[in-house]
């Protein structure tokens, strides 16, 4: 019908593009490699990963194949994130601008908000129930439901669930991965350069758009 807006699904990195969790996730993985004898990385080695899920992010971190120990280190990982947590260590912050770009966008009558994330369920509920974000987005894939990022099976499932296109869907991520996933599953790319992703290598994954601040999203959906 004449006048009726077409809908468009809206799906969200998490980390590096909703909150900033480098150090978070850098801390856990010092302590994790400590507890295996490796020697401890470089933060702009865990940044590179962040997006991956968590076995094939310590994989590629180590250079090595996914194997018994890859998979005792993400176990570890997982122990060292938890106890940060239960021992009320700081949460994420949300980057400036995000918490505003997301109530603007939600609250307009054209568009659906997912995210698609290589956190666990459990990681993203804590993340979006501490920035009162818990019900705002639908639908959702973690690395608990779907191949790891960039894989298109998480754009492509949400599109699913949410009956909007892929040439109607847009992905919002700091990673290669996310542009990558994006490209591969037809949706456009939106780069942020906020996160751990340098803007030149966002475009060279296929970015078709990499904004600055997060009042620039409006603009382009």
């Amino acid at each position: 019908m004449a006048g009726i807006p077409t809908r468009k699904l809206l799906l969200f990195d998490c980390d590096g593009t909703l909150v900033d969790s480098a150090d978070i996730i850098h801390r856990c993985m010092e302590l994790t490699f400590a507890d295996f004898g490796k020697p401890a990385p470089a933060l702009a080695v865990t940044k590179s990963i962040i997006g991956l899920t968590l076995h094939l992010a310590i994989a590629r971190m180590l250079a090595v194949g996914v194997d018994a120990e890859i998979h005792a280190m993400t176990a570890r990982y997982k122990l060292h994130f938890m106890a940060h947590r239960e021992s009320g260590g700081t949460l994420e912050p949300a980057y400036d601008g995000m918490l505003a770009a997301v109530e603007t966008l939600a609250c307009r009558p054209d568009t659906v908000l997912g995210i698609v994330t290589g956190k666990s369920r459990r990681g993203l509920d804590a993340i979006l129930a501490h920035h009162s974000l818990t019900g705002r987005f639908a639908p959702i894939r973690t690395s608990d439901d779907c191949p790891s990022k960039p894989h298109p099976a998480m754009v492509l499932e949400c599109c699913g669930e949410a009956g909007i296109a892929p040439a109607d869907t847009y992905v919002i991520g700091d990673a290669v991965f996310d542009m990558q996933m994006a490209r591969s599953a037809g949706a456009t790319a939106i780069g942020v350069s906020w996160g751990y992703g340098a803007s030149a290598e966002l475009r060279a994954a296929g970015a078709h758009h990499v904004v600055d601040h997060a009042s620039a999203l409006a603009g382009l959906i």
